[in-house]
């Protein structure tokens, strides 16, 4: 018994880490170029609204938000490939030997 919750408490890491990666970023981004546009107005939205500031500023951290999943997805596997390990033991993440 004690196998199958072993094997169900590290299922749900995997499911939550997918959720989040595979199609959390993208969201996050369509909601990024949502927010552009928003923040462009005229042509950019159907009814020819003006531009507003706020849009492009969300806009900037929801791009942010991406390129930094992206940058620690690229650190993680070029760590693994050094022989090295990413520790987040203190929030800002780390290179650290394994």
């Amino acid at each position: 018994m004690n196998n199958l919750q072993f094997a169900l408490e590290g299922a749900w890491k995997v499911l939550l880490v997918g959720v989040l990666l595979g199609s959390g970023l993208p969201a996050i981004f369509a909601l990024g170029i949502r927010a552009l546009a928003y923040g462009v107005g005229g042509d950019a939205e159907v009814d020819h609204a003006p531009p507003h500031p706020v849009g492009k500023a969300l806009a900037a951290l929801c791009f942010a938000i991406v390129l930094g999943g992206v940058a620690l997805g690229i650190t993680i596997v070029a760590a693994s490939g050094f022989g090295k390990a990413v520790s987040f033991e203190h929030v800002i993440p780390t290179i650290v030997d394994k």
